[in-house]
Order: structure tokens, then sequence, then C-alpha cells
């Protein structure tokens, strides 16, 4: 166990710009822009001399303002949670999908597999840290950097708030910022169980590619999905456009894109209701809604099928190391 948990912080200390300060740059440059927004809202309204609210006071209308307008602000400090955590979630899946590329082709190409090789450490080990940093670690990571930078951005409303004499602490304490963290937490296991198809195809093409891994993993769906539209076309047996799209090119490529189950659309997880609709947030992430998708077959012959492009993955590690330079 130490050794594995070695193995994940080394992965961690090699890509910690891609890990850690992504997103932490993201969220800064996010929180600049709010910051730039609200002062140039500010001088804007005043310059033009324009009457925000008919020109009543801040403070007269907060002080107006009933429990249910603050149980709706209070929502809308969760939506800007989450869109927060939404857009890391964006940045990471971007990060996750080349760090995957280039997990086991890099050190091929550069020649440190022979180091690594050298190491008392099974090529398992050295696989399913990999694994473990991309589908644990990272999306940990993103989630801690989002909720810092939520709190800084409550901040940053707190404080133009009361420079407007208005009170935002009913406006917090109607907000759920604990208990969305904890469930968005809770549903990492369960983006890593939905990831491993994604995980274990690009890990297999990271391994097998001899240049270029990236058009390997993107072209061979595509191909697919083009070659068997043309045995549509031309009256033979094929598979359904639909089952393709859905069920292997999003799931082979899109997979690793957290709460990408959320989309009820989706045949695989279709059972799941997508409360956002209805705006509860909270209700969109409970436990027994998220792992209520344990019960569709789609998920666990996707991770089955992760699995074994992961251990063909592991084979490949062993037995492939030269690449065209």
């Amino acid at each position: 166990m130490n050794t594995f948990g070695w193995l994940v912080k080394r992965e961690y200390w090699e890509h910690k710009g891609g890990f850690y300060w992504t997103p932490v740059w993201v969220s800064g440059i996010m929180l600049l822009l709010t910051v730039l927004g609200i002062m140039a809202a500010e001088v804007f309204t005043s310059r033009a001399n324009i009457q925000v609210n008919g020109g009543i006071p801040w403070e007269l209308i907060s002080e107006r303002l009933s429990a249910g307008d603050f149980v709706n602000a209070g929502l809308g400090l969760d939506l800007a949670y989450v869109a927060l955590v939404a857009l890391l979630c964006v940045v990471l899946f971007f990060v996750v999908f080349f760090y995957l590329l280039g997990a086991l082709y890099d050190d091929r190409r550069d020649r440190s597999v022979f180091f690594w090789k050298s190491l008392p450490v099974t090529d398992t080990a050295t696989v399913l840290s990999k694994v473990a940093a991309a589908l644990l670690l990272a999306p940990l990571l993103s989630l801690v950097v989002a909720t810092l930078a939520y709190v800084v951005l409550l901040l940053i409303v707190c404080v133009w708030a009361m420079l407007h004499g208005i009170n935002p602490l009913p406006a917090i304490g109607a907000s759920h910022m604990l208990g969305l963290l904890w469930r968005m937490i809770l549903t990492i296991p369960l983006d890593a169980m939905v990831a491993l198809p994604t995980a274990g195809w690009l890990l297999f093409w990271s391994a097998y590619a001899r240049s270029k891994p990236f058009l390997w993993a993107v072209l061979v769906p595509l191909f697919a999905l083009i070659a068997n539209s043309w045995i549509g076309l031309m009256g033979l047996p094929s598979l359904s456009r639909d089952f393709l799209l859905n069920e292997v090119l999003a799931r082979l490529l899109f997979g690793i894109f957290p709460g990408w189950w959320l989309d009820d659309r989706n045949p695989t997880f279709g059972s799941f209701k997508n409360s956002l609709e209805n705006k509860n947030v909270l209700a969109t992430l409970d436990p027994a809604n998220v792992y209520g998708l344990l019960a569709t077959p789609g998920i666990w012959i996707g991770a089955a099928a992760g699995i074994a492009l992961i251990a063909a993955s592991i084979w490949l590690r062993r037995t492939r190391i030269e690449t065209s330079t």
C-alpha cells in the first residue's frame, strides 16, 4: 500500500501543473473577471446616473425581503457553486484526457520507462496508480480548488452587499455549500466507475501506439462509426447509430467528464431523473439517486470493458517498449 501511495504521489508531482495549477489559474481568472465585472457595473451606473430598482436604496429593499426571497437567494448561491464546479469539470476533462493519452506513451518516447522498470515496482501497480491519479486524485483536487474559489466568491459578494447596506448572512445561511460539497465528494467513486471505459481506452492506445496516440484513440471509433453507416446504407445488417454514438463513441471518449451521467437522455443511465430541471440541486446529487445508477446494467458492462482495457494496457506495458520518434 505504501508503494502504491508513493506511485500516486509521483504522478501528482510529475503532473502538478495539470492537476493543481490549471484549476487554480482558471478559478483565479474567473474570480478576477467577477471583480472587474462588478467594478465596471458600479462605475457605469454611477457615471450614467442609472437608477437601479427605481432609485430605491438597496438597504430598504433588503428589509422588505421575505424568508422565501432569501431561500431563492440561497438557491442562486448553490447554482453559482455548481456552475463553478462545472467550469473546472470542463478543464478537468481536458487535463485527464491528455494525461491518460501520455501516461504510458511519454516514458516510452523519452526512454525513462527503462528507469522505472528497474525499480522494484510492478507494471500493474504503475498502471493502476495512473488510473487512481486520473479518476480519483485529479477530481478531488479540482473539487477542493472549486470550493475554495467559491468561498472567495462568497467573500466578494459579501463585501459588495455590505457596501450597499445589505445583510448577506440570511442568503448564505439558506445555501447548502457543505451539503453540496459532501454530496459531490460522494459522486467521485461513481464518476470513476463511469470513466473506466474511457480511461482504459486511452491507456490502451497510450501503451500500444508507436506514435500519435491521440489519432489512434479518436480516429478508430470515428472510422468504426463511419464504416457502420456505410454498411447500413448498403442494406447490410448494422448497429444502431444512436447505440454507437451514446454507448460506444461517447463512453470511449467522453466518459471521464465528471457528472456525465447527469444527462438522463443517455440510455445507459436513463433511470436517473435530472432534478436540476426543478432547480433542486441537493435532490439531483442525493446519494439515493446517484448510486441508484448502479442498478443499471450498462454501467457494469462499461466498467467490465474498462477493466479489460486496463488489463490489456498492463500487458502492453510489459511487452511494448519502443516508439517511433
